[in-house]
């Protein structure tokens, strides 16, 4: 009967194993870093905020110049 317990001891040692390495064998890696910080987003709406207002300014100035004649 030693041969049994023995047996027994083995396959609750490889269960004990197994419970703690199956776990952090299947933990998933960290997330990716973000491609953009945000930056590149308020740029790219002040880029779009300054050519709307170059058309209006360029519009009200046109506007001006053919009442002046």
């Amino acid at each position: 009967m030693a041969g049994v317990s023995r047996v027994a001891a083995a396959v609750a040692a490889l269960v004990a194993v197994l419970a703690i390495v199956l776990p952090i064998a299947q933990a998933q890696a960290p997330a990716p870093a973000p491609t953009s910080d945000g930056t590149s987003i308020d740029q790219g709406i002040a880029y779009v905020l300054m050519l709307v207002a170059l058309v209006l300014t360029y519009l009200i100035h046109a506007a001006d110049l053919s009442y002046s004649f």
